[in-house]
Protein backbone atom coordinates (compact mmCIF):
# COMPACT_ATOMS: atom_id res chain seq x y z
CA UNK A 1 0.00 0.00 0.00
CA UNK A 2 1.04 3.59 -0.42
CA UNK A 3 3.62 4.77 2.53
CA UNK A 4 1.60 7.79 3.33
CA UNK A 5 -1.58 9.39 2.48
CA UNK A 6 -1.23 12.06 -0.23
CA UNK A 7 -2.53 15.65 0.83
CA UNK A 8 -5.46 15.46 -1.23
CA UNK A 9 -7.75 12.67 -3.16
CA UNK A 10 -6.15 12.74 -6.37
CA UNK A 11 -4.54 9.78 -7.29
CA UNK A 12 -1.14 10.20 -8.57
CA UNK A 13 -1.63 7.02 -11.52
CA UNK A 14 -4.61 9.08 -12.77
CA UNK A 15 -4.82 11.28 -15.53
CA UNK A 16 -6.65 14.66 -14.04
CA UNK A 17 -10.06 15.64 -16.10
CA UNK A 18 -11.84 18.32 -13.95
CA UNK A 19 -15.26 17.80 -13.50
CA UNK A 20 -17.65 20.72 -11.95
CA UNK A 21 -20.16 17.77 -11.26
CA UNK A 22 -19.40 17.56 -7.85
CA UNK A 23 -19.82 19.43 -4.22
CA UNK A 24 -18.70 18.64 -0.35
CA UNK A 25 -19.49 15.46 1.55
CA UNK A 26 -21.92 16.50 4.48
CA UNK A 27 -18.32 14.86 6.29
CA UNK A 28 -15.82 13.29 6.29
CA UNK A 29 -16.82 9.40 5.81
CA UNK A 30 -15.85 7.62 3.08
CA UNK A 31 -16.94 3.95 3.35
CA UNK A 32 -18.54 2.36 0.63
CA UNK A 33 -17.52 1.78 -3.60
CA UNK A 34 -19.51 1.56 -5.97
CA UNK A 35 -18.17 0.15 -9.69
CA UNK A 36 -20.03 1.40 -12.57
CA UNK A 37 -19.90 0.57 -16.47
CA UNK A 38 -20.38 3.37 -18.74
CA UNK A 39 -19.67 3.36 -22.63
CA UNK A 40 -20.41 6.34 -25.03
CA UNK A 41 -22.22 5.88 -27.99
CA UNK A 42 -23.77 2.83 -25.69
CA UNK A 43 -21.63 -0.54 -27.20
CA UNK A 44 -19.16 1.50 -28.44
CA UNK A 45 -15.79 2.08 -26.64
CA UNK A 46 -12.67 4.61 -27.35
CA UNK A 47 -13.72 8.38 -27.78
CA UNK A 48 -13.96 10.63 -25.69
CA UNK A 49 -17.71 11.23 -25.03
CA UNK A 50 -17.32 9.72 -21.80
CA UNK A 51 -15.26 12.85 -20.26
CA UNK A 52 -17.64 15.29 -22.41
CA UNK A 53 -20.39 13.78 -20.43
CA UNK A 54 -18.83 14.12 -17.31
CA UNK A 55 -17.71 17.92 -17.90
CA UNK A 56 -21.01 18.85 -19.44
CA UNK A 57 -19.34 19.48 -22.98
CA UNK A 58 -21.26 16.58 -25.00
CA UNK A 59 -22.06 17.25 -28.13
CA UNK A 60 -25.54 16.77 -28.95
CA UNK A 61 -25.23 16.33 -32.36
CA UNK A 62 -22.52 13.74 -32.72
CA UNK A 63 -24.54 10.61 -31.92
CA UNK A 64 -28.58 10.50 -31.56
CA UNK A 65 -28.28 8.93 -28.34
CA UNK A 66 -26.42 11.97 -26.80
CA UNK A 67 -29.34 14.29 -27.14
CA UNK A 68 -31.05 11.73 -24.58
CA UNK A 69 -28.87 12.57 -21.73
CA UNK A 70 -26.73 15.56 -22.79
CA UNK A 71 -28.85 17.18 -19.85
CA UNK A 72 -27.81 15.05 -17.29
CA UNK A 73 -24.97 16.64 -14.79
CA UNK A 74 -23.43 13.85 -13.46
CA UNK A 75 -19.78 12.51 -12.90
CA UNK A 76 -17.86 9.40 -11.16
CA UNK A 77 -14.67 10.07 -9.06
CA UNK A 78 -12.56 8.07 -11.70
CA UNK A 79 -12.86 5.87 -15.08
CA UNK A 80 -10.82 3.36 -16.09
CA UNK A 81 -10.64 3.09 -19.90
CA UNK A 82 -10.56 -0.44 -21.51
CA UNK A 83 -6.52 -0.24 -21.91
CA UNK A 84 -6.32 0.43 -18.45
CA UNK A 85 -5.61 4.14 -18.61
CA UNK A 86 -7.01 5.92 -15.08
CA UNK A 87 -8.83 9.20 -15.57
CA UNK A 88 -9.94 11.02 -12.40
CA UNK A 89 -13.13 13.78 -12.35
CA UNK A 90 -13.23 14.52 -8.48
CA UNK A 91 -11.20 14.44 -5.87
CA UNK A 92 -12.08 11.46 -3.49
CA UNK A 93 -12.43 13.41 -0.38
CA UNK A 94 -15.18 15.65 -2.71
CA UNK A 95 -19.01 14.36 -3.46
CA UNK A 96 -19.42 12.61 -7.25
CA UNK A 97 -22.51 12.80 -8.31
CA UNK A 98 -23.15 8.58 -9.36
CA UNK A 99 -25.19 6.44 -7.29
CA UNK A 100 -28.36 8.24 -8.43
CA UNK A 101 -31.82 7.48 -6.57
CA UNK A 102 -30.35 3.84 -4.84
CA UNK A 103 -30.73 2.37 -1.67
CA UNK A 104 -27.84 0.07 0.19
CA UNK A 105 -27.99 -1.69 3.58
CA UNK A 106 -25.03 -0.73 6.47
CA UNK A 107 -23.91 -4.33 8.16
CA UNK A 108 -22.02 -2.19 10.31
CA UNK A 109 -24.64 0.59 11.53
CA UNK A 110 -27.73 -2.64 10.59
CA UNK A 111 -29.73 0.40 8.54
CA UNK A 112 -30.73 1.17 5.26
CA UNK A 113 -29.20 3.96 3.94
CA UNK A 114 -29.80 6.40 0.93
CA UNK A 115 -27.80 9.49 0.14
CA UNK A 116 -24.46 7.14 -1.23
CA UNK A 117 -22.90 9.85 -2.96
CA UNK A 118 -22.75 11.38 0.52
CA UNK A 119 -20.09 8.79 1.32
CA UNK A 120 -19.43 6.57 -1.87
CA UNK A 121 -16.62 6.71 -4.15
CA UNK A 122 -17.91 5.96 -7.92
CA UNK A 123 -15.20 3.83 -10.15
CA UNK A 124 -16.87 3.85 -13.78
CA UNK A 125 -14.75 1.19 -15.95
CA UNK A 126 -15.68 1.42 -19.66
CA UNK A 127 -17.56 -1.39 -20.69
CA UNK A 128 -21.32 -2.57 -20.81
CA UNK A 129 -22.90 -5.88 -19.56
CA UNK A 130 -21.65 -8.55 -22.11
CA UNK A 131 -18.51 -7.01 -23.38
CA UNK A 132 -15.48 -9.34 -21.04
CA UNK A 133 -13.37 -6.52 -19.05
CA UNK A 134 -9.84 -6.37 -20.28
CA UNK A 135 -7.15 -7.31 -18.18
CA UNK A 136 -5.71 -3.93 -17.71
CA UNK A 137 -8.83 -3.12 -16.28
CA UNK A 138 -9.07 -5.24 -13.32
CA UNK A 139 -5.21 -4.26 -12.66
CA UNK A 140 -6.11 -0.62 -12.46
CA UNK A 141 -9.28 -1.05 -10.31
CA UNK A 142 -7.19 -3.10 -7.93
CA UNK A 143 -4.48 -0.17 -7.83
CA UNK A 144 -7.23 2.20 -7.28
CA UNK A 145 -9.01 -0.02 -4.48
CA UNK A 146 -5.52 -0.55 -3.24
CA UNK A 147 -5.11 3.34 -2.76
CA UNK A 148 -8.09 3.77 -1.56
CA UNK A 149 -8.12 1.13 1.04
CA UNK A 150 -5.25 2.99 2.29
CA UNK A 151 -6.33 6.53 2.46
CA UNK A 152 -10.00 5.78 4.06
CA UNK A 153 -9.56 3.55 6.72
CA UNK A 154 -13.29 2.82 6.82
CA UNK A 155 -13.10 1.35 3.47
CA UNK A 156 -12.72 -2.51 3.11
CA UNK A 157 -13.17 -5.29 0.71
CA UNK A 158 -16.88 -6.11 2.03
CA UNK A 159 -17.74 -2.53 1.03
CA UNK A 160 -17.66 -2.71 -2.57
CA UNK A 161 -20.72 -3.21 -4.57
CA UNK A 162 -22.25 -3.14 -8.14
CA UNK A 163 -23.98 -0.14 -9.26
CA UNK A 164 -26.78 -2.82 -10.06
CA UNK A 165 -26.85 -3.79 -6.63
CA UNK A 166 -27.86 -0.54 -4.88
CA UNK A 167 -30.35 0.32 -7.43
CA UNK A 168 -31.57 -2.85 -8.72
CA UNK A 169 -34.52 -1.34 -10.69
CA UNK A 170 -32.91 1.70 -12.56
CA UNK A 171 -29.38 -0.26 -13.03
CA UNK A 172 -27.79 -3.53 -14.54
CA UNK A 173 -23.74 -2.30 -14.53
CA UNK A 174 -21.21 -3.27 -14.40
CA UNK A 175 -22.86 -6.65 -15.15
CA UNK A 176 -22.31 -10.53 -15.99
CA UNK A 177 -19.54 -9.68 -17.85
CA UNK A 178 -17.27 -8.43 -14.81
CA UNK A 179 -16.22 -11.27 -13.03
CA UNK A 180 -16.49 -10.55 -9.43
CA UNK A 181 -14.64 -13.49 -8.20
CA UNK A 182 -11.38 -12.65 -9.82
CA UNK A 183 -11.69 -9.34 -9.05
CA UNK A 184 -11.91 -10.31 -5.29
CA UNK A 185 -9.26 -12.99 -5.50
CA UNK A 186 -6.82 -10.66 -7.27
CA UNK A 187 -7.43 -7.46 -4.49
CA UNK A 188 -7.29 -10.09 -1.95
CA UNK A 189 -4.00 -11.31 -3.33
CA UNK A 190 -2.64 -7.47 -3.30
CA UNK A 191 -4.08 -6.80 0.13
CA UNK A 192 -2.31 -9.78 1.77
CA UNK A 193 1.11 -9.07 -0.14
CA UNK A 194 1.14 -5.33 0.75
CA UNK A 195 0.39 -6.61 4.14
CA UNK A 196 3.17 -8.93 3.95
CA UNK A 197 5.84 -6.27 2.79
CA UNK A 198 4.77 -3.65 5.43
CA UNK A 199 5.56 -6.39 8.03
CA UNK A 200 8.96 -7.14 6.46
CA UNK A 201 9.92 -3.73 6.49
Amino acid sequence: MEDKQPLSGWWSSARQVISPNCDARPDKEVSLLLIHAISLPPGEFSGDAIEALFTNQLAVGEHPFFAEIAHLRVSAHLLIRRDGECVQFVDTDQRAWHAGRSVWWDNRQLRWRRALNDFSVGIELEGDDVTPYSKAQYNALIDAVVWLMARYPQLDKERITSHAHVAPLRKTDPGPAFDWAYFQQQLSSRVERSRTNEALQ
